[in-house]
């Protein structure tokens, strides 16, 4: 039986892999997550997701890969967001190039320097790095990560200086795999024009999507860089159910275990949408509307149980997508 492709014409559907013990329940073994991605494969999902914090215990992201990579064969994986700062550069250049050679070119490395508060200092001080200059550590972290994996035998920056570096391992594609940027800053957006490869934000209103990428695509434009070779992606929470209140309720607990603030409050600050098809159909459709390409779902579910029904859930929606036609294969 052909495999029905979970995607809309000219835009992919990844999903985010539960990695964290908040969106597990008591009884749930985390190596079901091999299984979650396998079985996201198998409905045609096109990418696997995993995001990196300490926020809560979860499964390392670059362990998580390192397991998909050889028990998955098409899917892109994907980090939402790397944060470089929690490891040391060449260390993570080694480990970004393995994945990308044992899953046959498959990654794709989304990049963030944290937030304010809880999201984000607190990990410079167990990282033992200097929360000032943040975002020119991490264009300067990629700058050198880009440069180990073609061959360079030093590296002379800001904050980075080697001399006689040894022979590092190449990543499967000449280059290395695709680096984008999860940020919607002004000045992040000028970032991801001039030097990534892609954008990976989640902002709660369709229309700052659309004025971001077109801030983006005029720094591209600027720098000489053609706008098709920046990947726009989206990042948006998802919860499915026909029952709209059922719905709310379900992300509301969501929003609770995994951030600790309400509903309303996450939905100011980014992409989430919970309830019925007709619902989720229509919100991510305006965000498909403003130029998104690649739109990586988290499932707003707090069991491995209700996770893999969120799973099926998506997958079923995207046949009757709407004014967006659905591909097959």
């Amino acid at each position: 039986m052909a495999t029905q492709t979970v995607s809309i014409i000219g835009v992919d559907i990844g999903v985010l892999l539960p990695t964290g013990k908040a969106q597990w329940g008591p009884a749930d073994d985390p190596r079901d997550l091999v299984t979650f991605g396998r079985e996201a494969e198998r409905l045609g999902f096109s990418s696997l997701f995993v995001n990196d914090s300490l926020i809560s215990p979860r499964i390392e992201a670059l362990t998580m890969l390192a397991a998909l990579a050889s028990s998955t064969a098409t899917v892109t994986l994907g980090t939402g967001a790397l944060l470089p700062f929690l490891r040391r550069p060449l260390q993570a250049a080694q480990s970004l190039a393995s994945i990308d050679l044992l899953a046959g070119g498959r990654l794709a490395v989304a990049v963030g320097a944290g937030f304010p508060g809880r999201f984000g200092r607190p990990f410079y001080t167990l990282s033992e790095v200097p929360w000032s200059r943040r975002f020119a550590r991490l264009d300067e972290t990629v700058a050198l990560w880009r440069r180990v994996w073609g061959g360079a035998m030093s590296f002379q920056g800001e904050f980075y200086h080697f001399d006689n570096l040894p022979p590092a391992t190449r990543p499967f594609r000449e280059g290395g795999p695709p680096i984008w940027l999860g940020g919607a800053t002004p000045a992040a957006m000028v970032r991801t024009g001039r030097l990534y490869d892609g954008w990976l934000p989640y902002p709660p209103d369709p229309a700052d999507y659309a004025s971001g990428l077109l801030r983006i695509h005029k720094a591209a434009a600027d720098t000489g860089r053609a706008t098709d070779a920046i990947t726009p992606a989206l990042f948006v929470t998802v919860l499915i159910d026909e029952d709209e209140d059922g719905g709310r309720r379900a992300m509301e607990r969501y929003a609770t275990a995994t951030y600790g603030m309400s509903l309303n409050e996450l939905e100011k600050i980014q992409a989430v949408v919970a309830g019925s098809f007709d619902r989720v159909r229509a919100t991510i459709n305006r965000y498909i509307d403003a130029g998104a390409r690649h739109i990586v779902i988290r499932l707003g579910a707090l069991d491995l149980r209700s996770q893999h029904q969120q799973l099926e859930r998506v997958a079923a929606l995207v046949p009757g997508w709407g004014h967006h036609e659905e591909t097959a294969s």
